[in-house]
Parts: structure tokens; C-alpha cells; sequence
């Protein structure tokens, strides 16, 4: 599951949530083991159409109870991230 972007200090912030155990073929989606997270950091598109991307998991111990949970913290990790970054590194070169 995704859902739109969030603009923070100039990227496009992405939250990807998705159950933390994969639906089996012939079965519904399994909710009831929670979610797991992860999030992709976007450059917004310059003239050349091209942007660059890149995607952190989340580090958690257990799974999120409901998605809501695991959107929030996507964004607040991605937040983090982008936060803690140096100034004079560019973000999406190199692990900060």
C-alpha cells in the first residue's frame, strides 16, 4: 500500500506500508499480523524529467499494529533522515 507524497526541505517523502506477513495465492490479505514499513526519499523532477530515489526500511522489532501507525512513522523517519544529513552531503549519494 502507498499513499501520496509529503514535501520535506525539498524532497518528495513517500510512505510504503504493507502487511508484515505476504497474502498466500488463493487467501485475503493477512492484516492481523501488523505492518511493516519502509520509505522512499525523491528528488521532485527537474526540466530533464529525471529524479533520483532511494528507499530506507524502517528498523523496528516488531510489526506496526495498524497502518496508520506505520505511515506516521515512515514519515518521521524520512524526517529524521533528511534532518541528521549533513549539509555538504548530498543526501541520495550516500548513506548519512
Amino acid at each position: 500500500m502507498t499513499t501520496g507524497f509529503r514535501l520535506y526541505r525539498g524532497l518528495e517523502v513517500y510512505p510504503l506500508v504493507y502487511p508484515h506477513r505476504a497474502t498466500e495465492p488463493g487467501y485475503g490479505h493477512n492484516y492481523d499480523d501488523g505492518f511493516d514499513a519502509a520509505v522512499r526519499i525523491q528528488e521532485p523532477q527537474g526540466a530533464t524529467g529525471v529524479s533520483r530515489s532511494r528507499v530506507f526500511r524502517l528498523p523496528a522489532d516488531r510489526p506496526f499494529q495498524n497502518a496508520g501507525d506505520a505511515r506516521r512513522a515512515s514519515t518521521a523517519y524520512a524526517e529524521r533522515l533528511i534532518d541528521t544529513c549533513p549539509q555538504d552531503t548530498t543526501f541520495l549519494d550516500q548513506e548519512c
